[in-house]
């Protein structure tokens, strides 16, 4: 079933918020956090800079009602400059790439494809783009494994 989900962006401030988040809420995460130091940086691709190893990739976190909080720490290298306003995306967690796929042509028709759609390596479908009125939005199909 298709669900929504909010993604926050810190710059270094992941782990302590979500630490916070973790101790208001009573939850746990939905799995270990992930550390930028995992990513596969493809082959030909700058080296990951040792300062950004231990720097959360992506953390997921029940709140209330089935909704999910997302995040990760931005790095100038793979984000945009963080400001308050383009750190926080809502999340659509299609239940097809066909519905991935029209979402993402519909939402960035007049605005900006920053990420095209893609299987990417930790296995789901994913692409980000800002819509024509500046909000910023993650669009992903995790494939039934």
């Amino acid at each position: 079933m298709a669900k929504v989900s909010t993604y926050l962006t810190f710059t270094n401030q992941t782990g302590p918020a979500f630490a916070f988040y973790k101790d208001v809420f009573g939850t746990e995460y939905v799995s270990e956090p992930a550390r930028y130091g995992s990513m596969d940086t493809g082959e030909g691709a700058e080296p990951m800079p040792a300062e950004m190893a231990d720097l959360i990739l992506n953390v997921q976190l029940p709140i209330l009602g089935g909704h999910l909080l997302m995040g990760s720490d931005a790095h100038p290298m793979y984000s945009p400059e963080l400001v308050v306003g383009n750190n926080i995306a809502p999340t659509l967690h299609t239940d097809s790439r066909e519905q991935a796929d029209t979402l993402y042509a519909a939402l960035s028709k007049g605005g900006e494809a920053r990420m095209p759609l893609a299987d990417q390596f930790w296995g789901d479908y994913y692409g980000e783009l800002t819509d024509p009125f500046g909000i910023q939005w993650n669009i992903v199909y995790t494939p039934e494994s």
